[in-house]
Order: structure tokens, then sequence, then C-alpha cells
């Protein structure tokens, strides 16, 4: 009986060394030597300028926050609360939405912050404290009135086609900064709404897609990497990799099969991982006052404030995209009080925690931080009290890697629903996040089925008004 692969490696023995081993072995297989020779290092960098940002950190909102009971205020729908709207609603929203199009006023109170005076709800008391470092964007607006759609535009700059991610993008232009670590991490990613290819690489090289840690919002507080049994002799697991590597490269030479390069490389990345890892995601030795500061060991905030200390963790390590989701609980079609309320109570102190954090480490400056949902909500109630989605108006905020701290730019109308000044679509912010990398969004590309691909499209301009 032929033995199955996993029982052909364990019972590998060396053969004796050959110029082409020892080429394999001392690169971890000829993928590894290939790549290393290309990228010089840590990765290859396509960088078109000097950047504002190192890394970014990307803190989602899975369901859709509502802007109006969060970071942009409305006297006027206060005021008008139960009156109906004084135009036409949005299409495609719920039938009883549109033909009722009450107005529904906040459940929470607003006051201003910091030196910079910027509104922020009770929501969210610990970040208002960190207001002078947030550039506020309220006139977002984005492509697709459904969950799946917003989704998928706000991760891959399409709302329906299958396109490389953010972090792939990332990834490809910039390579990793430390060598043993994936420069894309996705920590807790969401099943639904598009699952792994709102993390994939799509036709990108295989190892720009994310390492994910976790899933759905929830996380394994005993995670571990593990390739290759870690557990035994290093030089044992290194002629295993080594005889890995040279199956795969020959399956390569002999039917061209281009994605085997991407095994290849994602095989080797999983070896060092396996060593570098386990500290970066291990919190155990943090002080009692970070894990505090984050919310771990309080019911409320212990999940998201894992979440957000090992964004932080592979910032420090030298991660250039990490991505932080909730799952979809911010999807309030009724019960908005209850709802909002729950959500923010997990995810504000930890958050604040990290600001903190990251400031007192000088990594703020040079980490960029962004949190927002796909869209937002209406200001018109559903049902009796919730809100519908609403990606014709919402708003994101970022900290940090370049941008003006204590600023809002671009404003919705006077009840929250249309963005009306200073208009940033979707487009135009993927265009200025690559742009504080380092990134030119027009000459980022890849050439894929006789054409040039881009996060963009053809689509998107840096929003400059938001660069300090």
């Amino acid at each position: 009986m032929k033995p199955t692969f996993s029982t052909a490696c364990l019972n590998y023995d060396a053969p004796a060394l050959t110029r082409r081993g020892v080429l394999q072995g001392a690169a971890c297989g000829f993928g590894s030597l290939a790549f290393s020779a290309m990228a010089a290092g840590a990765g290859t960098s396509r960088a078109h300028h000097a950047p504002k940002a190192k890394r970014m950190i990307f803190l989602f909102m899975h369901g859709g926050p509502s802007q109006v009971d969060t970071f942009d205020p409305k006297p006027e729908l206060q005021k008008r609360t139960g009156e109906r709207l004084p135009f036409s609603p949005a299409k495609n929203l719920d039938p009883t939405a549109t033909r009722q199009a009450k107005l529904l006023g906040s459940p929470w109170e607003f006051s201003q912050h910091g030196e910079s005076g910027l509104p922020v709800s009770s929501l969210f008391p610990n970040v208002a404290r960190h207001v002078d470092d947030l550039c506020v964007v309220r006139s977002m607006q984005s492509k697709g009135q459904s969950h799946g759609q917003a989704v998928c535009m706000m991760h891959t700059g399409t709302d329906n086609f299958v396109r490389p991610s953010v972090g792939s993008w990332v990834s490809y232009g910039l390579g990793e900064e430390n060598s043993n670590l994936p420069a894309f991490i996705s920590i807790s990613p969401s099943a639904g709404h598009g699952g792994p290819r709102n993390y994939g690489s799509a036709f990108l090289p295989a190892k720009h897609q994310a390492t994910t840690i976790g899933a759905n919002g929830k996380l394994d507080k005993d995670a571990s990497f593990s390739f290759l049994d870690s557990k035994t002799d290093p030089d044992l697991q290194k002629r295993k990799l080594a005889f890995l590597q040279e199956m795969n490269r020959e399956h390569l030479e002999r039917t061209k099969h281009a994605p085997v390069e991407g095994v290849i490389q994602s095989m080797e990345m999983a070896f060092k991982m396996q060593s570098a890892a386990p500290s970066v995601i291990d919190t155990k030795d943090e002080p009692e006052y970070i894990r505090e500061m984050y919310g771990i060991g309080t019911k409320e905030t212990d999940t998201y404030g894992r979440q957000c200390l090992l964004a932080r963790k592979f910032a420090e390590a030298g991660v250039r995209y990490i991505q932080v989701s909730t799952p979809n609980v911010w999807d309030q079609h009724g019960n908005l009080k209850a709802g909002h309320e729950k959500n923010s109570l997990a995810a504000d102190k930890p958050i604040a925690g990290l600001l903190t954090d990251l400031k007192q480490r000088g990594l703020l400056e040079d980490t960029l931080v962004i949190w927002g949902g796909e869209f937002g909500r209406t200001p018109i109630v559903q049902g009796s009290n919730g809100r519908d989605h609403n990606p014709q108006g919402f708003t994101w905020w970022c900290a940090g890697g370049g941008t003006k701290g204590g600023y809002a730019h671009g404003a919705t109308d006077e009840f929250g629903y249309y963005a009306v000044e200073n208009k940033v679509h979707m487009h135009d912010f993927h265009a200025t996040v690559l742009h504080l990398l380092g990134l030119d969004h027009e000459k980022l590309t890849y050439r894929y089925a006789g054409r040039d691909f881009r996060l963009t499209d053809v689509y998107g301009h840096v929003v400059r008004e938001m660069i300090a």
C-alpha cells in the first residue's frame, strides 16, 4: 500500500547530501531561495513614496454602527423625531420603513471632548478621551444596500466580484516587515457575508492572503502554531520541509501550475511562524495594568480586549495589516438601544486601550488605526425601534498614521441620511489608506486575465484634507 503524504513525511530518512539538497535545506526549499533572492530580506516593497504609516489596524464593526448615534450628532433629527422625513428615502429599503419614513432621534446624548471639541455620544466614553487623535470622516459612501455587497465592497473594492482584499494588496505592495511573520493577519474574521474572500488574495499570489486567528468574533485563548510537529528536533523538521518543498517544486516544474509557488511560500512562512508567533499571541506575560486597560478579565470586554491586545502585539512585531473583527452584532433593525449599548460596552474600552497602548509605546505615530462598519444606519425608524442599512452617508474614523487629529471631515444632511459635503466614497478611502502607507493606488497594479487590476478599479482619489 502506498503511504499517505503525512506518513511519508514522518518516515522520511534524509538521503546523502547533494548540491541541490544542500541548497534546498539551507533555504528551507527552492521557493524560499528564489523569493529571498528577489525580496532581498523581509519582502519586496513596491512603495511609491515615503510613507506616513508603516502598518494599519482595521477595527471592523460588522453589521453597521449608526452614525447618528455615535460620531455624527444631528440636533434637527432630535427636534423632529416622530415626523416624516421631508425628502425621499433611499431605494431598496424595507418597504414598511419607506412608507412610514418617520424620523427617529438618538437615544444617547452627545457631548464635546478634548481641545478640538469634537462631539461623541455617550456610547463611547472611553474612545471620547482620544478625540484629539481622531480624524472623523462623516461623509462616507459605499456601494451595496445588503451586507454581502457592502462588506465585499469594503474589503475588496468591489461589491460583487472576487478580488484581492485590502490587506492582500498591502502585503503585495509592501511585503513582510518581519520575515518570520506574515504581512497580513485577520483576527476573528466573520464566516458570513463573503467569509474567506474578505481576507483572500484572489488572483494575487496565495502568500498574500491573511493568516487568520480565531473566527467569527471568537478567539481561542490557547491558540498556537504548529507545523510539521513543532516538538520534534529542529533539524528533522528542516529535512521534512525540504522534502515537502522538493516535491512541490517538482510538481510545479511538471505542471506549470502557478499557485503551487504560493503553497511553497506559505509552507515556509508556517514553518517560521511556529517559532515566532507563540510569543506574539501569548498575552499571559503582559503586565496586569495593560490587561486591565484593554478590559481583559471583565466579562463584557474580555473577548474584544484580547483581540485588540493581539493587534498591538502584531503591530509591534512588524505585521503590516491587522484586522480585528466583531461578529455581525451591529445590525439593529430592532431594539437599537439595547443592541448598540451591548456592542459599545464590549468594544469601547478595548479600543481606547489599544489607542492608549499604541501612543505610550510611540507606535501610534506610524500606525494607522481605522474604525468603521460596512455602512451606517438610517435616521428613519424601522419597525418600532430600529434602523435600516444606510450606505448613502455614514461615519468612519482614523487615528495616527499621518492623519489629522481632532478633525472632522465632510458632512451628512441635517438628519444624517445622505453625505452632502466633501463626500468620501469607499474607493477614495482605499486610495487614501494606500497613500498613507506609501503606495499610489493608480500604480499598485497586478496583471491578470489580460489587463491590469487595482484595488480602486478606475476610481478613487486621495483625500488630502485628512492627512496631517
